[in-house]
């Protein structure tokens, strides 16, 4: 894939509706402060998070429970946002498969399921984009 196609696909935003517009923003509010949550309450246990934090694919548990922070918390929030939507959506799926094909393999699907729902969500808000409702089509009409 040519970096031109790479740019475009990354950045660019496909045409949406107002109702379609309004149904991603709600969605991407409601799931962005939902895993956000998550991530919260990682930072306010963080002393003795990071003793405990899994070390899934040999980071080390600290530098895994920061980039699950990072994801939980600061991409969240560029995802609410749809601000570098495509880019913050990259670590929070990365974070869900990691929790899901490692973390909690082998556990019931109870546990499974959180990971699941997010880990769907976020690819279909991959391929749909934030919706007019968001900084980053916001930013492109400024131009």
């Amino acid at each position: 894939m040519s970096k031109k196609k790479t740019h475009y696909y990354l950045f660019n935003e496909p045409e949406t509706t107002v109702a379609q517009s309004l149904l991603l923003l709600v969605a991407r509010i409601i799931f962005g402060f939902m895993f956000m949550s998550h991530g919260i309450a990682k930072w306010i246990m963080f002393n003795n998070a990071t003793e405990t934090f899994p070390d899934p694919i040999g980071l080390g548990a600290t530098l895994s429970f920061w980039l699950a922070i990072f994801a939980e918390i600061l991409c969240a929030f560029g995802f609410i946002l749809g601000a570098l939507f495509r880019l913050s959506l990259i670590p929070m799926i990365f974070t869900m498969c990691v929790a899901l094909l490692f973390v909690h393999a082998g556990d019931p699907l109870s546990k499974m399921e959180p990971a699941i729902t997010y880990l769907t969500i976020f690819g279909l808000m991959f391929f749909s984009g934030p919706g007019d409702f968001s900084v980053d089509v916001i930013m492109k009409k400024m131009k």
